[in-house]
C-alpha cells in the first residue's frame, strides 16, 4: 500500500484508445488516479459521473483526472461513451498497477472473501508525490471529497 509522500509507483498500461500510459506522463500536474470495480457497475458508474460532473471544477483546480479498472480498453470505450466521461481510462487488464497501489486485495462480497479491485483514490502532486489517498470512497461524491480536501 502506497503512503503519503511515496512517489507513484511506475506502471505502463492502455488507454480506452488503446495507447500506452506510462507514469511518467503525470509528472509535471497534479493527478487523481481512481480505482474501480468494474465499467457499467452502479457503484462505478455514479463514481464517475460525480467525476465528469465535476470536471470543470477539478481542471479549474489543477487536476488530472484517471480511472483504473481491470476492464478491457474496448469495456472502457464503450463505458466513456455512454457516460460522456471527459476523462482517460486505464485498463489493467493484468493487475499490476493495482497492485503497485495497493488497490488490490481482499474484500467481502455476498458474504465471501475474493481478491478484487478496492475503491480507492490517490492523489498526486505535480512532482508525482503522494499527497492524500480516500479509501472510503462515496461514489456519488467522489469529486466532492476530492475537492473537499
Amino acid at each position: 500500500m502506497l503512503r503519503i509522500g511515496d512517489k507513484m509507483p511506475s506502471f505502463e498500461v492502455l488507454d480506452q484508445d488503446g495507447n500506452t500510459v506510462r507514469s511518467e506522463d503525470f509528472i509535471g500536474k497534479k493527478t487523481i488516479i481512481y480505482f474501480y470495480p468494474k465499467d457499467n457497475t452502479s457503484g462505478c458508474t455514479a463514481e464517475a459521473c460525480s467525476f465528469r460532473d465535476n470536471y470543470a471544477a477539478l481542471v479549474a483546480a489543477g487536476y488530472n483526472v484517471v480511472g483504473v479498472s481491470k476492464d478491457s480498453a474496448r469495456s472502457h470505450t464503450g463505458f466513456r461513451a455512454r457516460h460522456g466521461l471527459p476523462f482517460r481510462l486505464l485498463a489493467d487488464t493484468t493487475t499490476s498497477m493495482l497492485q503497485a497501489f495497493g488497490a488490490w486485495g481482499e474484500k467481502k462480497m455476498y458474504g465471501k472473501t475474493v481478491l478484487g479491485t478496492l475503491r480507492r483514490t490517490f492523489i498526486f502532486d505535480e512532482a508525482g508525490i503522494l499527497v492524500r489517498i480516500i479509501e472510503k470512497v462515496d461514489t456519488k461524491n467522489a469529486a466532492g471529497q476530492v475537492l473537499e480536501g
